[in-house]
């Protein structure tokens, strides 16, 4: 038996694993996903090393050769149906964003006081608690995540402050949110008493 020389602990290297941008998984796993040609041209854009060990011609073919063809024909109808099935969960959520509506409401507490109530943002892909956050901050007031009726979340901030939020929300989140026509701002009044 050869004798191992004890040269100490051997220190455990890091590994550096690249993330697909579209799927945030490993490039190796983007065909499991349904966005599998949007992660390669990601991957080509970015890593083009990676890339052509994962699917250049000579990759895909010594890949290809290993399967049946009975196995080849199936894994492109399931690529096929995935790629379908990706894109009409996309066409749908972009329907469904533009076709939505942030609901910006003015609502008269006591006499003068007044709170803004913002709805309906997480259609857009904003996140409530952040955006109540960076409301506070913005117009130094106190603001909150809470739950409506309804069942959803609304975002309240102190004080009248409803034209200021719109053009908030346009001027730094009008990548995400679609267009001013999305936006909807409401004033609500309480009813007054009829005097007896």
């Amino acid at each position: 038996m050869a004798e191992v020389a004890d040269s100490g602990p051997v220190e455990p290297q890091a590994r550096h694993i690249v993330y697909c941008g579209v799927c945030s998984l490993p490039p190796e796993y983007c065909e499991f996903g349904g966005t599998a040609k949007k992660c390669e041209e990601w991957l080509k854009e970015n890593h083009d090393d990676l890339w052509t060990r994962l699917y250049s011609d000579d990759a895909l073919n010594a890949n290809l050769s290993t399967l049946s063809v009975s196995a080849q024909e199936r894994a492109a109808k399931d690529a096929a149906k995935k790629e379908a099935k990706a894109a009409q969960s996309e066409a749908r959520d972009a329907e469904r964003k533009a076709t939505s509506k942030i609901v910006i409401k003015r609502v008269e507490r006591n006499k003068r006081k007044h709170v803004t109530v913002i709805i309906g943002l997480e259609v857009f892909g904003l996140e409530n608690k952040k955006l109540a956050k960076e409301l506070g901050k913005k117009f130094a007031t106190g603001s909150s995540v809470t739950r409506s009726p309804a069942g959803t979340e609304e975002i309240t901030v102190q004080g009248d402050v409803s034209e200021d939020v719109k053009e908030w929300l346009l001027e730094v989140y009008g990548s995400k949110v679609p267009a001013a026509s999305n936006i909807q701002l409401i004033e609500d009044k309480k009813k007054k008493k009829d005097e007896a």
